[in-house]
């Protein structure tokens, strides 16, 4: 029945999962980095799928037996452990892991609480709704067996990284927002303005307000990126170029104008809705377009005139120091 509750809430509130995982970075991190992509199903693993297919078909009987495995690390120091069989699947959005659900869109550097405010109010609905038909005297079983009819669709165990299974995803009509930005707005859609009042967790200016918050966080976060890169430019790239002699200054000073322009779009936007679409579409597009560009100025410009540090500098920082050796002192 709890298995069924969840099933069902992912389904129909996977917007929200989406909105809660919104940032700039995921929409560079999702559906690739071994991040999940930005479709929100469900992995249950062989074991748990196979025991509520046969439940909701009215096969099966009795309850779930996980299975386990046996770990030998081959060490006399640990003896073999016994740990589930079923795999997390790290390509989905929110595997079952044998004993709990691991929402695994998250970005690193995201503060939960809105993530767990989303999870619980959407599971906690449904727990309601099962509630209040049990106690109308409905049986919980044919509860659960029609909530896994219904929301089934969502149930993905399989690659989530290939193409066609993203397809076959998107024409189940699982929830799929691509954009953060979109995402985020999903939080004052009707539907999900009224599941927070329902659950008495947000009202609608609430509701409004976080929107707004997030939607100016998305904003400031590529304002800050834009203006760096700017800083690059201006700083490190074109003093290169005029130095070495080669690469396209031109085309340097254009894309700092590129990118001032764009700014200056954003700060004239009346919303912040606006102003978060038009950031997107900087960070997304405009930034990656003028990335290219000092990328292939990189090939071109002699390593001693280039400034700012390489892939291969970054990577082997410890042969790329000129600082002298740290002196061994022994103590007598």
């Amino acid at each position: 029945v709890i298995m069924a509750a969840v099933v069902a809430a992912v389904d129909e509130h996977g917007d929200l999962m989406r909105m809660a995982i919104s940032s700039p970075g995921n929409d560079f991190r999702l559906g690739a980095c071994e991040a999940p992509p930005a479709i929100v199903s469900t992995y249950l693993g062989d074991d748990m799928t196979f025991y509520l297919e046969h439940f909701k078909d009215g096969k099966g009987k009795g309850e779930y037996v996980p299975g386990v495995k046996t770990l030998d690390l081959g060490t006399r120091e640990v003896l073999p452990l016994q740990v589930p069989a079923e795999d997390r699947n790290r390509t989905s959005p929110f595997p079952y892991g044998g004993s709990r659900f691991e929402f695994r869109a998250v970005g690193s550097a995201q503060n939960v609480s809105m993530v767990n405010t989303c999870l619980n109010t959407m599971v906690a609905e449904k727990f309601k709704e099962f509630a209040d038909r049990i106690d109308a005297g409905e049986n919980a079983v044919d509860i659960a067996r029609e909530a896994l009819n219904k929301h089934w669709r969502v149930i993905y165990n399989g690659d989530n990284y290939c193409e066609e299974a993203q397809e076959e995803l998107t024409n189940r009509g699982i929830w799929r927002i691509d954009s953060g930005v979109e995402a985020i707005h999903t939080l004052t859609s009707e539907k999900n303005v009224k599941l927070f009042e329902k659950m008495g967790v947000l009202t609608k200016e609430e509701c409004e307000a976080r929107e707004a918050v997030l939607h100016d966080h998305y904003t400031g976060t590529v304002e800050m990126e834009a203006l760096s890169l700017v800083d690059m430019i201006n700083q490190h790239i074109i003093p290169s170029c005029k130095k070495s002699g080669v690469g396209n200054v031109s085309d340097l000073e254009s894309a700092v104008k590129t990118i001032k322009d764009a700014m200056a779009g954003i700060h004239g936007a009346e919303t912040s809705y606006a102003k978060a679409q038009l950031a997107r579409v900087l960070r997304l597009e405009t930034m990656v377009d003028i990335r290219a560009v000092c990328d292939a100025i990189e090939e071109v410009v002699p390593a001693s005139d280039w400034t700012l540090a390489t892939y291969k500098e970054l990577l082997f920082l410890d042969s790329h120091m000129d600082a002298p050796a740290t002196e061994e002192i022994y103590e007598d």
